[in-house]
């Protein structure tokens, strides 16, 4: 092991002797003491007691500079005044009530037309909304396979945990990935009707498309990928593909659960195309568990009893219905995402400056409110370039940030960091000024870094 490693871990648990204690009672009743795989670090996870603006406390006192803003669902930063005073006004009024709210309308037409969509269908979760939107695109279309992009996740349901961050021993040749599962347990039958492309290679995406022209229901994919770091599209890829869909009769489906709110519109307008169901989640309701599938003119005409099934008791709660009123109107402004973009800008090119004079190798991509550092002599366009990120050196640079009390993004190379409206100057350039410390801990390539940026 790298001896940095060694001192990151040391220095870990001597800040974090209390969370050590929870984790040893908390893993004799969950796996890992966790309830999702991705909270887990080693050697053990840290606990939180509780968050403010863009602060985090963990149970030992440490106070974290976040960037990671609950993996890109809190647009809104913690606690915002306007989230708290919603939910806490709603909650005095009931916080289920098994019917539809009265103000549910209301949200509906604020969603529909924020991303010109005609109507929308509410659900709790990302892992909900995707495994809605690949049901409804089937019921519509009358056809069966769904076609995703390598390295892409859109939630942990079987249809779509499919070649998600595969290994290259299964992941099969670039120029036709194989439908690999993503865990055990899912059914090989389950994963045959799942196709897998290359991102950002039109020409290889339109020739395995056209292998099952007369029978694929979709194309899936978030118009940024973020689950292998932050992949901006080459310009004339998702046009395309909006071209591929119409030629063939398939709806495109955009999962903008974490680019939905990062941008006043969504993504869509970023890359310069319009999908037909677009499903939304994390930001909207800035925390709070909500989830959306909106499409256009006709494709949900058939949800309803006795044909296309959607349900759920959580579906549109008025405690999610309420804080999503809060955040499109007042929290996630025209102003206030403008304003989060131009401190990312800042952020990126901070990361680039502080990168080269340190002597680290590495690209920043950005975008937006969010980014991501890659640990790479070159830049990042799909899963397999991203294979060749040095992994080992952005855990480092995790661990480093912790024990700086900073929170640089989320955990692991395949993460970004988020621009929260309640993030300022003052915290841009805290988040630099550790870096900076961070970045010559991490020096030892004589390589320059550089950055991708757009605006």
């Amino acid at each position: 092991m790298d001896p940095r490693f060694e001192a990151a871990y040391a220095e870990y648990e001597k800040r974090t002797p209390h969370s050590q204690k929870i984790w040893q009672e908390a893993r004799k009743w969950s796996p890992l003491g966790v309830h999702s795989n991705y909270r887990f670090l080693d050697p053990y996870p840290f606990y939180v007691s509780h968050a403010k603006g863009v602060h985090l406390w963990d149970v030992d006192g440490n106070d974290y500079l976040d960037f990671n803003m609950g993996f890109g669902s809190l647009q809104s930063g913690h606690a915002h005044p306007k989230l708290v005073e919603a939910l806490t006004k709603q909650l005095n009024e009931g916080s289920i009530y098994g019917y539809e709210w009265e103000r549910t309308p209301e949200v509906a037409e604020r969603v529909c037309k924020r991303y010109g969509m005609a109507q929308v269908r509410f659900s709790t979760t990302g892992l909900e909304a995707t495994h809605h939107a690949t049901r409804f695109a089937r019921a519509f279309t009358k056809k069966k396979y769904i076609l995703k992009f390598e390295g892409s996740y859109h939630g942990s349901h079987d249809t779509l945990l499919v070649g998600v961050k595969p290994r290259l021993q299964v992941a099969g040749p670039r120029e036709h990935p194989k439908s690999a599962p993503a865990s055990p347990g899912i059914l090989p039958e389950v994963t045959e009707r799942t196709l897998v492309a290359p991102f950002n290679d039109l020409e290889t995406t339109r020739k395995i498309a056209l292998e099952h022209k007369d029978d694929l229901a979709a194309i899936i994919a978030e118009p940024i990928p973020m689950n292998m770091g932050f992949i901006l599209p080459e310009k004339e890829f998702f046009p395309g593909l909006r071209e591929l869909c119409n030629e063939l009769g398939t709806l495109l489906i955009f999962d903008e659960i974490k680019t939905g709110a990062k941008y006043p519109h969504g993504a869509a307008e970023r890359v310069g195309a319009k999908p037909d169901i677009i499903t939304l989640g994390k930001s909207i309701a800035c925390g709070v568990p909500l989830s959306a599938i909106a499409a256009g003119p006709g494709i949900l005409d058939e949800v309803g009893p006795r044909k296309v099934a959607h349900a759920g008791t959580y579906n549109s709660n008025p405690l999610a219905m309420a804080a999503c009123i809060a955040c499109l109107d007042h929290i996630l402004t025209d102003d206030a995402l403008e304003r989060s973009t131009r401190l990312n800008m800042r952020l990126a090119k901070g990361y680039g400056e502080v990168f080269s004079d340190a002597g680290v190798t590495a690209f920043v991509s950005a975008d937006g409110v969010s980014g991501t550092v890659f640990f790479s002599d070159h830049p990042v366009r799909n899963w397999r370039d991203f294979l060749t990120v040095d992994g080992d050196r952005s855990m480092l640079y995790y661990y480093l940030s912790l024990n700086h009390n900073l929170i640089a993004s989320g955990t692991g190379p395949d993460e970004q960091w988020t621009i929260s409206v309640q993030h300022t100057e003052k915290d841009v350039d805290q988040h630099l000024e550790i870096l900076g410390a961070v970045a010559r801990q991490l020096a030892g390539t004589p390589q320059a870094g550089e950055i991708e940026e757009s605006v």
